[in-house]
């Protein structure tokens, strides 16, 4: 059985959802959007709850279960939250900043890299702590995890062969 797929999604007060035959409509502050049901796959709505079940067993369907259901929840977050993803940058000379709506990044090429935001897209920047140079330096996800290497490590008594 789909763990996932048989977890109730409790749909916000600001979104509405809808299944109409064989589309599904979710509604927010923040849009809408249209899905389309594979077969053997019911949508359930009850007030604020949605439930996804499927009236087959095999494996085809077994596994659209669980990726629709991801899916809606997904959909609904959109429509309601919108989606951030936070970058972290660590390190000598790499910085960012934003100037009018365009980022302005600076990470280590001879000039400055600006991006222009796409509609719906908005950039915020703001200043974190010191860089540490000698604990990794580079751009990556808030909360993500780089395991660094062991640096070099000075030979004892000099390489077997060489003149002293």
């Amino acid at each position: 059985m789909s763990r996932i797929g048989n977890a109730v999604i409790i749909i916000p007060k600001e979104a509405t959802v809808s299944v109409d035959g064989k589309t599904a409509v979710v509604k927010g502050p923040r849009g809408e959007l249209h899905l389309t049901i594979p077969m053997g796959i019911v949508i359930h709505v009850s007030g604020d709850n949605l439930e996804v079940t499927r009236k087959h067993n095999d494996k085809p369907t077994r596994a659209l279960h669980g990726a629709l259901r991801a899916i809606l929840a997904n959909m609904i977050a959109g429509v309601t939250r919108g989606w951030t993803r936070t970058l972290e940058l660590s390190g000598v000379g790499y910085r960012a900043s934003v100037s009018g709506a365009n980022l302005v990044l600076s990470v280590g090429f001879s000039h400055q890299v600006t991006i222009v935001p796409r509609t719906g897209i908005t950039f915020t920047a703001t200043e974190g702590k010191k860089p540490e140079p000698y604990k990794g330096k580079g751009i990556r996800y808030e909360g993500e995890y780089v395991r660094k290497k062991a640096g070099k490590t000075k030979a004892v008594g000099g390489a077997p062969g060489a003149a002293k």
